[in-house]
């Protein structure tokens, strides 16, 4: 799954052992992470590092087979927030955002993100390339 090495040992090591359909949830300040999964905690302040950031580096380690956000993320309009990665090719599953949250107590992992923007939230969905 993973291709190189990220700069954070414990996110490295958490892509690293991710196999086919195993969740990561990248996050934003707020939302609550459950018992169970792996807490990796990068917020340093308000906004350090964004989840564009995280997300990016993400996803240059590790293969994305499916990805699931909040509805509540796409707004009234309903499409697709600033930081969602639409250089993938990927249409997200969305789910309400009471649903999110109870599918990231599965997650093998969540990454908190210094992000403060309302639903910016993401759980990647691990995938194998052959």
């Amino acid at each position: 799954m993973k291709r190189t090495a990220l700069l954070h040992a414990e996110l490295s090591h958490v892509i690293a052992s991710l196999g086919h359909g195993d969740m990561l949830v990248l996050g934003d300040a707020g939302l609550p992470i459950p018992d169970g999964p792996r807490r990796i905690d990068l917020a340093v302040a308000r906004g350090v590092p964004l989840l564009t950031d995280v997300l990016n580096a993400v996803l240059s380690e590790m293969q994305v087979e499916s990805i699931v956000v909040a509805d509540e993320a796409l707004g009234d309009a309903k499409k697709l927030p600033a930081w969602y990665p639409q250089s993938l090719g990927i249409e997200p599953q969305t789910v309400s955002h009471e649903e999110f949250k109870r599918r990231t107590a599965k997650a093998r992992a969540m990454v908190r993100t210094g992000e403060c923007t309302p639903y910016a939230n993401i759980i990647l969905i691990a995938g194998v390339k052959f």
